[in-house]
Parts: structure tokens; sequence; C-alpha cells
């Protein structure tokens, strides 16, 4: 049954994070360019697919929730904003529901998605980390998924592996993005050599109030062990809009005063500027990566994280390390983030040192193997209007 009219592509998505949102506008775009109509959008989305025409349904906010405390805590409004969601996606009748990252919110608008309308086609944009954790997840997402657009390279056969829905790797976005590029470009015309004098050190806190909650006091503490230590360097701390008060005021105390960056331009100038990173361990250490800054990876588990430890079966959790499938970037967690572990570490990122060079060397390797001939956009648009086209035919 076509449920537009023959001129509109009537898409639902669901994107709770801010690397979601940004997928969500790329696919959009390809959508539109790749079908010739117009897109029309339902769901839930940040300021790039609101700016495509997406009235969210709620504040994309309240579904960004990294660590299981926050979920128990927010437990109720995420259940009215979960039934919320699937009731007006059904009512609209969607040609496709994408549903990106943030999956214990999004797997269950799925599933109540499919069990009011077994005709919607249900695409996932960013496989669940099934192959790090919860491994069951994967045959159990295969009755309301249709198909996984996967944004690394071993994903698909992961899948395969643990009898989960279809999967094809669509690449990530940031493969071919033009200003990370530019700043990979500036890094590669310096010939990746520290700066003389004054170094300039990325901080990198994370995007999450949890995160810079947790990582602001150790990674002062770094801050301050390397200016005493001697060592003469500039901070440059790009972050984003809602996380940007509680930064100010969570480094105001800082021996050294950041320059507090926000905004995609200023964010990939400092990364073509940066002698090394300090950063919090998500989606940005693969931006660090492939714009060629060396970096050590920390991060503070909640408590309820730390107690479930044991189910984590993935060896790294820095997304360089695992599409090299070596250690690229050094990573510490919870009690082993340790200010003189970090700042004895940047000192040999600040000097043109063996660590220094292998990483560059690792960087190669993941910028080789997360390569596709076309933007991940192109190639996930494609995916999608194929499970419309045969949902259609079928």
């Amino acid at each position: 049954m076509t449920r537009t009219s023959a001129k509109t592509l009537r898409i639902a998505v669901v994107a709770g994070e801010e690397s979601g949102d940004i997928l969500g506008a790329d696919l959009v775009d390809a959508l539109q360019k790749q079908s010739g109509k117009v897109v029309d959008l339902i769901g839930v989305g940040g300021s790039r697919l609101q700016a495509r025409g997406l009235n969210t349904l709620f504040d994309p906010d309240i579904i960004a929730i990294m660590g299981l405390s926050a979920v128990v805590r927010d437990l109720p409004r995420l259940l009215h904003n979960l039934n919320k969601t699937a009731k007006a996606i059904v009512e609209a009748k969607p040609d496709c529901l994408i549903t990106i990252d943030s999956p214990a919110f999004n797997m269950r608008v799925a599933k109540k998605v499919r069990a009011h309308d077994p005709a919607i086609p249900i695409i996932k944009y960013v496989c669940p980390s099934v192959w790090a954790w919860g491994e069951g997840r994967a045959v159990r997402m295969r009755p309301f998924t249709d198909h996984v657009l996967c944004l690394l390279p071993f994903e698909p056969e992961e899948l395969q592996r643990l009898k989960g829905p279809k999967g094809t790797f669509v690449g990530h976005r940031l493969s071919h993005d033009k200003e990370l590029s530019r700043a990979a470009s500036r890094q590669k015309r310096r010939k990746h050599k520290v700066s003389d004098g004054r170094k300039t050190l990325l901080v990198l806190p994370g995007s999450r109030r949890s995160e810079v909650s947790a990582l602001a006091d150790p990674f002062r503490e770094t801050i301050t062990l390397l200016q005493q230590r001697g060592q003469d360097f500039r901070i440059l701390m790009p972050t984003v809009p809602r996380v940007q008060a509680l930064v100010r005021s969570a480094t105001a105390n800082w021996p050294v005063q950041p320059e507090i960056l926000v905004g995609d331009e200023a964010k990939w100038q400092a990364f073509g500027a940066a002698d090394a990173a300090l950063a919090a361990s998500g989606t940005v250490t693969l931006e660090l990566a492939l714009a060629g800054v060396p970096t050590v990876v920390a991060y503070k588990a909640d408590r309820l994280w730390r107690m479930l430890g044991a189910i984590i079966r993935v060896w790294s959790a820095s997304l360089p390390n695992l599409i090299a499938d070596r250690v690229v970037m050094p990573e510490y967690f919870n009690e082993f983030v340790r200010p003189g572990l970090l700042a004895r570490h940047i000192e040999a990122l600040f000097n043109n040192s063996h660590e220094r060079s292998a990483q560059l060397a690792g960087f190669a390797e993941v910028s080789r193997r997360m390569k596709t001939k076309r933007p991940a956009g192109e190639i996930a648009a494609a995916v999608v209007l194929a499970e419309i086209d045969g949902r259609r035919a079928g």
C-alpha cells in the first residue's frame, strides 16, 4: 500500500543523541536527492533534523541518557515518551521508521510500532554494541528490525554470527566529512610534528552531563600535574550547547583556563591545530583518529555499569582500537583514571616520540578500513529506499 503521495516520502525518525541527529540529517538529505521526493518527517530529533522540517515530539535530550542509574531515575518520563512516540508514528503511517542510536529507547519504540502496524519497514541506523555486551540482543531484534545500517566494518559479520537482522556496512559520515578532512590535511601539512614551543592540548570531557561531571576533576588534576612538570601548553575545549554551561562552571578553577569552543567550525579548527588530546571515550575518539590527533582516552562509568562490568565482552571501548583490531589509543577507566598516568602519556605525545608515531601509524590503518566509495548517508539512503520498495512490492 502506498502510504503517502507520489511526490512525498513520509519518514518516521527517532534520534536522541547529538551524533544521531547529524546522521539523521545526512540521511534525510540523501533520501530527498535519491528519491526525487519531498521528505516529510515525524518523530524525535535535534536541531539539524528540525531544520529539515521535523516537529519533534519532545526534547531529544530526554533520551540522550548514558548510564543505567540515569535510566532508572528517569524511567516514568521515558515510558511516557516511549508510548507517545510509538502512538504518533503508527497514526502517521510512514513509509518507513528509522531509529538512530539510543538502543534502550529505540528498540522499545520499534517493538511497539511493529506490534501495531507490521506493514511499516523498520530500519536501525547504528548497530547496537551487541559485539561488546548483551549478545542476545541481536537475535531479539529480528522480529522488529528489518535492516541495520552499520557504521563499523566488522558489524554485519557480527550480526550474522549472532543470528541478528541483516546488516550493511554504510561507513561513517566522518570518513567523508569535509571539515574533518580539512583538519586532517592541516595535520598532514605539518607532517604530524609537534609544535615548537607552546603546545596545544585538546580536552574533550564528553557531550553528556554525567560524563563532564565524572571527568572534570581528574582532568583538572592532570592539567595541574602537567603544569607542575614544566609543560607549556594552551587548552582548546570544543563542546556542545547542552553542556556548555556545565563545562564552564566545571573548569572555572583549572590552573590553565581552557578556551571553550562551541560550533563545528571552531571544533575542526581546533582539531587541525592540536598537538595531542585528552578525551572521554566515545565517537570523538574516531574523529580524533581520522583527523590525526594523538590521544589518551579516559572514562568513568556510573555505579550500576561498574557492577555489571562482567557482562562486557569487548576488549576495548575505543572505536579506533576496535577498527584497527589492535591498541592504537591508550585508554583508562574508572579507578585507573589517574592524573599521574594521563599526564605522562600526554607528555610523550607532546614529543616526536615512539608513542606518537605508533598512534599515527594506527590512524592510517583506521582510515583505510573505514573508507567507502560514497558517503555513509548516500549508501544508507539506498538501503532505506530498497526496503521501502521491497515492502510495497510485497
